[in-house]
């Protein structure tokens, strides 16, 4: 009896036991984030900050030598305690060893990401054709000088003659050319794909060379699935070529196609003035988050807002006015084309309905919570999912299917059902005040306008700068946050110790987001994060020291931004001779495993944070390290310390410098009217 009796007390203590919350400072540097983390503590509502604190990952999973490909497993392949020495004899139970079932991994991840972005392009290349074909009147060509540059890479003329005489052709038979041409890429019969001649002839080479030039977009795809079945490819060189392959075919195809498009339809991005973080949003506004990752929808939402008729129906119902934001990369996409403020970035999407004051959220494709519906579940909030792929179990959750042929129409039903929910709001709103100022919307176009204006836009002035070593070099960060890390840290520290060495930062994404937080997206800021060199050339040029190029699509204007540079000339033939190296400083998704590897696959110097799925097969991740260099000139790389991170970099673009014969600094030389004129010439 006494035993029972201690039984039953020792189960009621387990039973009372409070669960395990996250620490709000450890997760995130972001005030915001802290304090919204200890309201939906006070409320009881559980978050992923919470849930990365009761659930550890698995160890050989993040290992990468996990394989799950058929029903005699999964086989957990774990490195031996104090590492391999000697031969490697794990094995599967069907032989497989840990550097295929690595690599099997990696470009399943590869096909993930490459498959998520390259979706994403079709959907607005069918939306295009649906313009070309006038069977769509919300939507029109906006950036018709856009779609002229892009005419050419698909050999569409856009010029023809008549009786002798050269005439521009008539843009509805351009637009319907290109359309065409453009969802061709998809899954023609044979050929390659038209954007992989836009590389530098040198890179475009390589790829030749080592037989990895993508035929269409979804057979890279599908043949990666193919490979990796049980008892296919097992080679993990040549697993990890045609991972190569669909990588290029996302950063070069799908993802640069998707950019192009959206540019052509909405307008190609330019600096523009905004804010950003949870404080926003508006208490005395109906407030609409958009989140996810197509703009195609989002921009019929910024319309709608923006009528007559909507903001006077929303001050029918008691609002001042309707206060539209983002999150991810929807927020992005709508930021560089019309300011439109992102509230979030990607962990902190449920504290936006923690808020209480988010009255509708309107979700499309990728990176989207599905704990969203349980969070909504406790305030007033309608969350609506759009996208016939990407629905959601929950009851509570409404789906509006959206159709490109009757976009507005679907819009404005959104924008008014947020509307008519304003009156439901609960008593307790808490809005975080904190919010910071950000300048974005850069492109390829953009830059070489600031650089040298409408008559002389060129690089040569970034080229300039990075020679003469007043810019020591480029850096790409980029990517997601991680609920494994601390939410924006990384992204920061490795940012500000990149400008503080005069390294300019092209990013996108969320770690564009979470820079603009921190106030790094102004030209003011030059003056205080960074050194001499960068902050004179930002102070002269008018642009801040992190230029933001978009969402994660848009990881292309990198690839394009730096084949200008290779353009303009005096850095090498090729992106792999440039002083630039690319980062993911907290990356999550298999989008984040695709566009690293399409840099790598295109000559740059990746380096991610927290950890590569690779690392339980040395013989495949020295492969990734160090062989694929001697191919292509990129290189994987891993550092979770984000100062070792940026300092990695640094000494890459270092290396690169010397290589060039740049690392001296130029004297600088007051040039006359006759020098000016002589380089002009």
């Amino acid at each position: 009896m006494a035993e029972e009796k201690k039984l039953k007390v020792v189960k009621v203590a387990k039973a009372e036991k409070a669960p395990k919350v996250a620490n709000a400072v450890e997760a995130s540097i972001d005030k915001a984030t802290q304090e919204m983390i200890l309201r939906a503590q006070e409320l009881g509502i559980e978050t992923v900050f919470d849930r990365a604190v009761t659930m550890k990952p698995c160890n050989i999973g993040m290992q990468g030598t996990c394989c799950k490909n058929c029903a005699m497993g999964p086989c957990r392949l774990p490195l031996p305690k104090g590492g391999i020495e000697g031969e490697d004899t794990r094995k599967g139970l069907c032989g497989a060893t840990a550097n295929t079932i690595a690599a099997r991994n990696f470009i399943r991840m590869v096909a993930g990401g490459a498959a998520a972005h390259s979706d994403h392009g079709r959907c607005v290349a069918e939306v295009f054709m649906s313009v070309a074909r006038k069977e769509s009147h919300d939507y029109q060509i906006k950036d018709p000088d856009k779609l002229l540059r892009i005419a050419p890479h698909f050999d569409v003329a856009t010029t023809v003659e008549v009786d002798g005489e050269v005439k521009d052709r008539e843009l509805d038979e351009i637009v319907l050319e290109v359309a065409e041409k453009a969802l061709g890429e998809w899954g023609k019969a044979e050929g390659e794909l038209y954007y992989l001649k836009r590389a530098p002839e040198a890179l475009y080479e390589k790829w030749k060379k080592y037989g990895v030039l993508p035929r269409n977009i979804d057979r890279e795809i599908v043949e990666i699935m193919h490979r990796t079945h049980m008892g296919v490819d097992q080679d993990y060189k040549n697993l990890i070529k045609q991972g190569t392959r669909a990588a290029i075919a996302d950063g070069w195809g799908g993802s640069m196609l998707a950019t192009d498009l959206q540019d052509v339809l909405f307008g190609k991005p330019y600096p523009i003035q905004s804010e950003a973080n949870l404080g926003v949003m508006k208490e005395d506004h109906v407030n609409i988050i958009v989140h996810g990752h197509e703009p195609v929808l989002s921009e019929m939402i910024v319309a709608a807002v923006q009528s007559k008729e909507m903001v006077e129906y929303a001050k029918s119902k008691g609002a001042k006015g309707i206060q539209l934001s983002g999150i991810c990369c929807t927020a992005n996409e709508i930021l560089q084309r019309h300011g439109i403020p992102p509230a979030a970035t990607f962990l902190q999407q449920e504290l936006a309905i923690i808020t209480g004051a988010c009255d509708a959220m309107v979700v499309d494709i990728q990176c989207i919570f599905q704990n969203l519906a349980n969070v909504a579940k406790c305030f007033h909030t309608k969350l609506i999912t759009t996208h016939p792929i990407a629905k959601m179990e929950q009851d509570n959750v409404i789906h509006i299917e959206f159709d490109e042929h009757h976009a507005m129409e679907d819009a404005t039903r959104i924008v008014k059902m947020a509307i008519d929910n304003f009156g439901n709001r609960g008593a307790e709103v808490m809005i975080p005040r904190h919010k910071s100022s950000q300048v974005a919307g850069f492109g390829v176009e953009s830059i070489e306008y600031h650089l040298g204006g409408t008559f002389r836009g060129t690089f040569y002035t970034l080229n300039d700068n990075i020679i003469n070593g007043r810019i020591r070099g480029i850096a790409g960060v980029v990517g997601c946050n991680n609920a494994r890390t601390r939410h924006n840290e990384a992204h920061i520290q490795v940012v500000k110790e990149l400008i503080k060495n005069d390294v300019i930062v092209l990013t996108t994404g969320c770690n564009g987001i979470a820079c603009a937080m921190e106030g790094l997206l102004t030209p003011e800021a030059a003056a205080v994060y960074c050194g001499p060199g960068l902050a004179e050339v930002c102070e002269t040029v008018g642009i801040p020291p992190v230029l933001h190029l978009g969402s994660c699509v848009d990881n292309s204007r990198i690839l394009l931004a730096a084949t200008e540079v290779v353009k303009a000339g005096g850095l090498g033939k090729d992106i792999s001779d440039l002083p630039a190296a690319g980062s993911a400083p907290e990356w999550m998704s298999e989008k984040a495993i695709s566009i690293g590897h399409y840099f790598v696959s295109s000559g740059v110097y990746t380096i991610f944070g927290y950890m590569m799925p690779t690392s339980g097969a040395p013989v495949f991740h020295d492969y990734l390290s160090k062989e694929l260099e001697k191919m292509y000139g990129g290189m994987w790389d891993l550092e979770p310390d984000p100062i070792k991170h940026a300092q990695k970099m640094i000494a890459h673009i270092d290396k690169k410098r010397v290589a060039l014969g740049i690392d001296k600094a130029r004297e600088r030389v007051l040039m006359d009217m006759a020098d000016r004129q002589a380089l002009e010439a």
